[in-house]
């Protein structure tokens, strides 16, 4: 019979947590300190080699390569394993998110000559020319034009995108399946495409001539895929226990989809429509052959041509002046300071999931609970007669002489 022999009591041999990551902490910098060391010396005695992106690139490798075998000598294959590839995952988010400060950094940075100035946001561009200093002109025209395009573009997809989208997850049938095919080949058409079908149907066979409601159709046409595919993947995550239950209950399948799976789901849906405004927000293309260029404002986008932020600074920054290249660069930093108000609105409107009220709305809820109660309250004491008791039985005393 094999014995086998009891633990010591209060013995514990696995490292401690904090242990752990105090020695993953260590590695990680050893690895990084070795690489850096070691790629230094390759590109400046060893090898022929230059360049940043190089240096990077063989300092990453080598970084990888010492975290690994500082890690190998501490713990077992498939642990190595896992920190390698936790290390791996997390410097392509820390790559991205540098990408996208560059990114951002380097262009409010080259628009910061421009966007001091109030007439920046206050002006068009109608009495300036490429040689004017950056005290004159700006972008009036161009943020109007853009606001006045996406709440035509959100008008139109925020309801046709939805309600396809509830056609998508709700209904069964043939049609289904060609109408999830259809919006799955439309989410890579190309812009240009969109510009010139909106261009050719709408400009030149309607003859509506180029304005900012035809933009505004060609942006549609790129954000309503985007829309209708996200929000069908989030109306399918709503579970069906809940439709079950409000079936059960006796409620339509319609209505089951207006108080049950909507809400439910709109914080999702309130995210898909973020991306097909991000999406439409940026277009250059469609809007330069359908809404036209100009420099003065043009409030009405239904009446003459309408430029848009996008392609102000697409055409700012083709100038060789460095004062319209600074407005360049200053109309990309408005709009993407425009964008994230724009999505700091939509978060605030919709991105409280199901169950998670306002104050205003919880207020309001308290309120209408008080009514209720009174009300059911009221009803009961007119429903409710008030029973009269009956009257004793009236008994005639016996004569007098009469045996009990």
């Amino acid at each position: 019979m094999t014995v086998i022999p009891e633990r010591p009591t209060g013995a514990d041999t696995r490292p401690h947590r904090r242990t752990r990551q105090r020695g993953d902490a260590f590695a990680v910098s050893g690895a990084a300190v070795a690489s850096l060391s070691a790629t230094a010396l390759l590109f400046t005695y060893l090898t022929p080699f230059t360049g940043t992106v190089g240096f990077i690139v063989v300092a990453y490798l080598l970084f990888l390569a010492c975290y690994t075998l500082l890690t190998w000598l501490d713990e077992p294959g498939p642990a190595v394993r896992d920190r390698l590839a936790g290390v791996a995952v997390h410097s392509l988010g820390f790559l991205v998110l540098a990408a996208l400060i560059v990114v951002v950094g380097y262009t409010f940075a080259q628009g910061a000559k421009a966007l001091p100035h109030a007439n920046f946001f206050t002006a068009d561009m109608s009495v300036t020319g490429p040689l004017d200093p950056l005290t004159m002109g700006g972008i009036l025209h161009a943020a109007i034009g853009t606001l006045e395009q996406m709440a035509i573009s959100l008008a139109i997809t925020v309801p046709l995108g939805i309600t396809c989208a509830v056609y998508l997850s709700e209904v069964r049938g043939p049609g289904t399946r060609f109408v999830r095919t259809v919006v799955e080949a439309m989410t890579a058409l190309p812009s240009i495409v969109a510009g010139l079908f909106v261009f050719a149907a709408i400009v030149l066979v309607l003859g509506f001539g180029k304005s900012g409601f035809a933009a505004s159709l060609a942006i549609s046409v790129m954000m309503l895929p985007i829309i209708i595919r996200a929000a069908d993947v989030v109306l399918r995550l709503v579970p069906r226990t809940l439709r079950e239950a409000s079936l059960t209950l006796g409620a339509s399948q319609w209505r089951t989809v207006w108080h049950v799976v909507l809400p439910t789901a709109r914080s999702g849906l309130t995210t898909s429509v973020i991306l097909g405004a991000a999406r439409g927000i940026g277009e250059t293309s469609p809007v330069l052959l359908t809404a036209g260029f100009t420099k003065t404002l043009n409030a009405d986008p239904f009446s003459g041509p309408q430029i848009s932020l996008p392609l102000a600074t697409y055409e700012f920054t083709r100038s060789p002046e460095p004062s319209m290249v600074a407005r360049g660069f200053g109309t990309a930093a408005a709009l993407m300071a425009l964008v994230l108000v724009l999505f700091v609105i939509a978060r605030l409107i919709g991105g409280r999931g199901a169950g998670h009220l306002s104050a205003r709305q919880a207020r309001a809820r308290t309120r209408s609970s008080a009514r209720d109660a009174r009300r059911f309250t009221r009803d009961g004491d007119t429903l409710v007669q008030p029973t009269v008791a009956a009257p004793p039985p009236t008994t005639t005393p016996p004569p007098p002489g009469a045996s009990p």
